[in-house]
């Protein structure tokens, strides 16, 4: 089965990231209400304030109709306010 998957690599201030992390939850859970074919989501801490997430969605439909809402609902605002600044987005396939 092949997946899409969103790569977002994205800077926090470093006195922020507790904030980023409880912030996490609510919009995952907003994902799992809202976002049809949202299937799994990652965050790995990089050095320097920078962040990977990386997102696993059925199709690329189901992705870009999630970008398509953007920040849409409480959980997913709160975290995204909490981004001083997107480095890269990218779009793949796992297989």
């Amino acid at each position: 089965m092949t997946t899409t998957v969103e790569l977002t690599r994205f800077r926090v201030s470093p006195e922020r990231a507790a904030e980023l992390l409880a912030a996490r939850g609510r919009m995952i859970a907003d994902f799992q209400a809202d976002r049809d074919g949202f299937l799994d989501a990652k965050l790995v801490e990089l050095p320097e304030g920078e962040w990977l997430d990386i997102v696993e969605w059925r199709s690329p439909a189901d992705f870009a109709a999630s970008r398509a809402k953007g920040g849409n609902l409480p959980g997913i605002q709160a975290f995204f306010a909490l981004i001083d600044e997107v480095l890269s987005m990218e779009e793949g396939t796992s297989r």
